[in-house]
């Protein structure tokens, strides 16, 4: 399997913690955030990486080659902000493959990749979220699905008591995404999943695992907290 990484967030949020640094280089448990997602990633088959990078990409490209020496990757750096949808557009001549995982690298969250490829493939869908139950929440949107799991709805920000959320987490047909005839710079979710989401096939499978999402300082302390343990 091949995985394009997210990996050019600033992370405004996080600069009283974590000055200077890109997001998914934040010290979580001693280590960058990236170590935990690119572990996890190969630990579920993932066999080539492409990093989608801007912010301060050198620091990036700089522990990849100290701390993955023998990884095989590829580098996509953006020389201005993209969104995350063109992010993946351009990152995506590297694939070799006609679909591929998408990761965020400021998000762990610890799907069976192998099951999530599978099934879309199987659907043959566009795309195909990883999903996540949640409780007590006010963070995310929520996901709302059909009886077969395809995705019929994405609704905004809001307190909620239980739900699945968006994980961050998706397989991707890219040659459909390049077939669409996007902009060079848009949103992914916005633009794509929202934007398609009755004219494209988009799917969902739930994943009931562990989940952190390190983009705000409470969150970035709980990661500590838990990957610590």
């Amino acid at each position: 399997m091949e995985a394009i990484v997210l990996a050019g967030g600033l992370g405004t949020r996080l600069r009283d913690s974590v000055p200077d640094l890109p997001k998914c280089m934040a010290p979580v448990a001693g280590r960058p955030f990236i170590d935990f997602v690119i572990e996890e990633a190969l630990i579920n088959g993932v066999d080539h990486f492409i990093f989608s990078l801007g912010y301060k990409n050198e620091i990036i490209t700089n522990h990849l080659q100290r701390a993955f020496p023998a990884l095989h990757y590829d580098l996509c750096i953006e020389d201005s902000p993209l969104g995350t949808g063109g992010a993946i557009l351009a990152a995506s001549r590297f694939c070799k493959e006609g679909d591929c995982i998408v990761l965020n690298g400021d998000t762990l969250f610890r799907v069976n990749l192998k099951q999530l490829m599978g099934f879309h493939q199987q659907q043959k869908a566009s795309c195909t979220l990883a999903l996540k139950p949640m409780q007590n929440f006010d963070r995310y949107g929520v996901v709302k699905l059909d009886n077969n799991g395809r995705i019929r709805a994405f609704e905004e920000k809001g307190v909620c008591k239980k739900g699945l959320i968006n994980g961050g987490v998706y397989a991707l047909n890219i040659n459909r995404l390049n077939e669409l005839n996007l902009p060079s710079k848009f949103s992914f979710e916005k633009d794509f999943l929202e934007a398609k989401l009755f004219t494209e096939k988009i799917m969902a499978l739930i994943q009931d695992s562990y989940f952190i999402d390190i983009g705000i300082p409470s969150d970035f302390q709980k990661a500590h907290r838990e990957l610590s343990e």
